[in-house]
């Protein structure tokens, strides 16, 4: 087969494999201008010519194919719709870093200090994940595993729910600050961007809407302190708490942006991500007993 890309092309992929943009003339371009060669070009073309490329191999450079399964993977990655010009477009990349590789190699890169240390970062991380894969015993979550899911946090939603804001400060000095601003008429989100070290700082401190089952006990206030779900339920919509709330180490200003009757969305909209929660947790689970195993017969000295 003939090689028939020029410098455009293959400055395309060069671009592509390093991670830079492809400016859209040479995109454009790319597989289609041709380039007047060098001689000695020319005939490493012939020479690469008069040993045909493998069934399997969409091209070679310097007598090393590249596999027709390494461009689909690439086409499938990509998520675009497969077409003759995506897949030359793919084909080049692949060149390129073919071309890449063999010079880096041929001039010894991998023997580098900073280059074995990513060769090992990299080699810990494909092995870890080898292992884990054939020795994690996740135990699958069923629909019914969902529905109680769905029903325990069903349970624990009480009648009204609020959307607050809320302003987070190291110290009292800063909190009177920011309550005698608020007193003078001071916008509550200009506030928190000014002031705030909690949450949504930069969105003004904007919570999400959340629902406390009253009467309100420790450990059923859906994993918000219960200092703020009790200061929350006391205020009306619009309200400031006139004190600020200690949380650790941190002095809360809250704001009751709206109030409303509970929206309990439907089992069916709220399957997916309680199922992709249970998940997770059944991931830890199982990767906390391969470690804990681990661990009965080492020795780890800290």
């Amino acid at each position: 087969m003939k090689a028939k890309f020029g410098r455009v092309w293959v400055a395309a992929g060069v671009c592509a494999a390093l991670g830079l943009a492809v400016p859209s003339a040479m995109a454009a371009k790319a597989g289609t201008t041709k380039v007047l060669e060098k001689p000695e070009a020319k005939a490493h073309s012939r020479s690469a010519a008069a040993q045909p490329l493998p069934s399997d191999a969409i091209a070679s450079v310097n007598g090393v194919a590249i596999p027709k399964t390494s461009l689909d993977a690439m086409v499938k990655a990509s998520g675009q719709p497969d077409s003759p010009q995506l897949r030359e477009l793919f084909k080049g990349q692949l060149i390129a870093q073919e071309l890449i590789k063999q010079a880096a190699l041929g001039q010894r890169y991998e023997t580098r200090p900073e280059v074995r240390a990513a060769l090992d970062a990299a080699k810990t991380v494909i092995v870890t994940r080898a292992y884990m894969t054939e020795h994690l015993d996740t135990q699958p979550v069923t629909d019914a595993d969902v529905k109680a899911k769905y029903d325990a946090v069903v349970a624990t939603l009480g009648e009204s729910e609020y959307r607050a804001s809320a302003i987070a400060v190291p110290d009292a000095v800063t909190a009177q600050t920011v309550l005698d601003q608020l007193k003078k008429g001071s916008d509550f989100a200009a506030l928190a961007r000014q002031y705030s070290q909690g949450p949504n700082a930069a969105q003004g401190g904007r919570l999400n809407w959340v629902s406390f089952k009253t009467p309100l006990t420790a450990g059923n206030t859906q994993n918000w302190p219960l200092p703020i779900a009790e200061a929350l339920v006391k205020l009306p919509a619009g309200g400031v708490s006139s004190e600020p709330v200690q949380i650790g180490d941190q002095l809360w200003i809250l704001r009751v942006d709206d109030k409303r009757d509970t929206q309990i969305p439907k089992f069916e909209e709220s399957a997916p991500l309680l199922r992709k929660q249970l998940e997770q947790v059944a991931m830890e689970k199982a990767t906390a007993k391969v470690i804990g195993d681990l661990l009965k017969n080492a020795r780890v000295q800290q």
